[in-house]
């Protein structure tokens, strides 16, 4: 692990960023603050984060995986997924109505979520692990939210995968289908969506844009989680990585997402 801030600054990031989500107000990019962090260091302001979250009450229920596809890791100039907590007050069933005002900069990625019935950890862990492991996927659509500019304002420059990585890999929501499939019964890289905001289709893409297929997404969180001397636990959900493009959510849009024989996801903004 190579961590260039000290327990001071990390833990004054994450004082931040738990303090801009609380405001709705977005805080300034950490990466230009602390130009020298690297990913251990995002990740040790993440774990700070979550520990102020989990102080206010909330339970860990899974994690994310975020940044799979070759798109968005060539837009960050990176070569590897993220990963993000998931949070109690996270989960909305399909169909929920999200209140004006609950994020600040609301997208919406497909995804398929895993749910387990068995621990996994270690670096050692493969594909046959993971489906044995698994309880059901499930059609998902996670919420993205940025407590950090995307941008700033000043100079244009760009979060970097440091800035969503503390943040939480911008994670703010996860929305569960009610369809549940046994994994080992599907091919899950043919697993595909159409994503519609107020009837339009926005995106399209099938599970084999994550990694070439969702359940590796899954092998890959359980192995980083192992050089940190953590796994994920029976019960979890992990979302295995988007393959769609972000999908801006502004107040008053509706979505729906189709994935075939293998459920549908729906959400809505409230618009007042």
């Amino acid at each position: 692990m190579t961590l260039t801030l000290t327990h001071a600054e990390i833990a004054a990031a994450a004082a931040a960023l738990f303090e801009a989500e609380r405001r709705r107000q977005q805080t300034g990019l950490l990466s230009q603050q602390y130009p020298q962090m690297t990913l251990d260091d995002a990740y040790a302001v993440q774990a700070a984060l979550i520990a102020h979250k989990r102080a206010a009450g909330l339970e860990v229920i899974g994690w994310k995986i975020g940044l799979t596809s070759r798109a968005m890791q060539q837009a960050l100039n990176i070569d590897t997924p993220d990963s993000g907590v998931l949070l109690s007050d996270m989960a909305f069933p399909s169909g929920a109505t999200i209140p004006l005002g609950r994020f600040i900069q609301p997208r919406i990625e497909a995804e398929i979520a895993f749910v387990l019935n068995a621990p996994l950890a270690g670096a050692d862990v493969t594909r046959a692990d993971v489906l044995a492991a698994t309880d059901f996927v499930a059609p998902a659509l996670e919420i993205l939210d940025t407590r950090i500019l995307r941008a700033d304002p000043v100079t244009g420059v760009s979060r970097k995968i440091h800035d969503t990585v503390s943040d939480n890999a911008a994670n703010a929501g996860i929305v569960l289908g009610t369809a549940r499939h046994a994994p080992q019964s599907i091919d899950l890289r043919w697993i595909g969506a159409i994503v519609r905001r107020d009837g339009i289709v926005e995106e399209t893409g099938l599970g084999a844009g994550v990694l070439d297929d969702p359940v590796a997404g899954i092998v890959w969180l359980v192995r980083r989680l192992a050089q940190y001397g953590q796994g994920v636990a029976a019960g979890d959900i992990l979302l295995s990585g988007s393959f769609i493009r972000p999908i801006e959510a502004p107040p008053g849009s509706c979505f729906h997402a189709d994935f075939g024989p293998f459920g549908h996801v729906d959400l809505t903004f409230a618009e007042s």
